[in-house]
């Protein structure tokens, strides 16, 4: 939906991701039951933003006869327009181990860059006729942090995140739509924190060598490339990911505009807190180890010195010498939540990155993602997705007008 802020308009959105299916029609499906329950909630005179996850396999149905079309007319008669997709979880995704597998194929792999085309021309087709609109889609940040520990990983990455841009710019040229590509810092990736997005952007993809080879497959003048590949390659700031890292919001905010790399996507998130663990600690969160995703955790000692565990039951193996240092969980909650049965959540982060969104127009792209809505402890879903849905998205935009 549309939200006028003090530093100026947003698209806000939830993301679907939190809906059950990975065939197109699947998908369709869970569409036409949710989002217009959730847009009579929250915006039943206006226009409601969508931020839409397709699989790979909904992603090519999608694309095949007059699905597309279709969708576009449903879209339209119901008061509802795509302006985002999450890009990231390539296949299933719910009802299924995940975990590690969530990361491939990652962008070492040529799959990648064909289902982040496949997304780019169905989102392009998709965007409302808006002046200034653009799209953005949120992606794996490079690989699952093990896999890279082969460096010999890092230019195929490159080379495959390069190729993606340039059919970005391939797409901007043939239908005048937009499309930004956002990498998204997650614990235990490649790219953990936004410093080395930051910092793997500005050595690996913005310096001169590798835009000579962009500009060449994107067909652009050495000139233009930078500029171009800035357009279109960015950073997808999650509050979950960057608060599981202990990171300084406003440093890490302030970092991204000095190096002058676009935010296309900000996800509203909170995840888990353990503020002083003790003896119930592991009971506690037992309750939200599904074994569907990866709920890495992140300790910090008094001294303010990071320790990082794979999962819950790595983090549970080492209990006994974290007593009394903080955890968080890679676990995201509803985000109007600060407190849960004796755990915390980073709430506070969230609140104070959407202060900053206030005040600096980090994005204008802003998506509220609680995908283990339906692998939360029951009293936490209750009384429905729908509910809880409408819910976030009225605490998230009292916290931006």
């Amino acid at each position: 939906m549309h939200v006028r802020t003090p530093a100026g308009p947003v698209h806000l959105a939830y993301c679907t991701n939190i809906h059950k299916g990975e065939s197109w029609a699947e998908i369709r499906a869970a569409l036409e039951a949710h989002l217009p329950v959730v847009k009579a909630a929250v915006s039943p005179d206006a226009p409601m933003g969508v931020g839409l996850r397709l699989s790979a396999l909904a992603a090519e149905e999608l694309a095949r006869g007059e699905a597309l079309s279709a969708f576009r007319a449903w879209l339209a008669e119901q008061g509802l327009y795509v302006f985002t997709i999450n890009g990231f979880p390539y296949g299933p995704f719910h009802g299924t181990r995940v975990k590690e597998q969530v990361y491939q194929p990652d962008w070492t792999r040529p799959e990648r860059v064909a289902y982040t085309r496949r997304l780019a021309e169905l989102l392009a087709a998709l965007l409302p006729e808006e002046p200034g609109l653009a799209g953005s889609i949120s992606t794996v940040p490079g690989t699952f942090r093990p896999l890279a520990a082969d460096l010999r990983v890092i230019p195929s990455i490159v080379a495959n995140l390069q190729r993606a841009a340039a059919d970005l710019v391939g797409v901007e040229r043939r239908t005048g739509r937009r499309i930004a590509l956002a990498l998204e810092p997650e614990p235990h990736c490649l790219l953990e924190t936004t410093e080395e997005a930051v910092s793997f952007l500005e050595r690996r993809l913005f310096a001169a060598e590798p835009l000579a080879v962009f500009a060449r497959l994107a067909d652009l003048p050495f000139a233009e490339a930078e500029p171009a590949l800035r357009r279109h390659l960015g950073v997808c700031l999650d509050a979950c990911h960057a608060a599981v890292e202990f990171e300084d919001l406003e440093a890490s905010v302030g970092r991204l505009r000095s190096a002058g790399i676009a935010v296309p996507k900000l996800q509203l998130s909170a995840a888990l807190e353990v503020a002083e663990v003790g003896p119930e600690t592991a009971a506690r969160l037992a309750r939200f180890e599904d074994g569907v995703y990866l709920h890495q955790v992140v300790e910090r000692a008094p001294d303010g010195v990071l320790r990082h565990f794979l999962d819950l039951s790595e983090a549970f193996a080492e209990l006994a010498t974290a007593h009394g240092r903080t955890w968080r969980v890679h676990c995201h909650v509803p985000i109007f939540h600060e407190r849960l049965e004796g755990l915390g959540s980073t709430q506070p982060s969230l609140v104070r990155l959407l202060e900053l969104q206030r005040a600096q127009a980090i994005s204008d792209h802003l998506e509220v993602e609680t995908y283990t809505f339906d692998v939360l402890p029951e009293e936490l879903r209750a009384p429905g997705v729908d509910v809880a849905i409408a819910r976030e998205l009225r605490w998230a935009r009292e916290r931006l007008v």
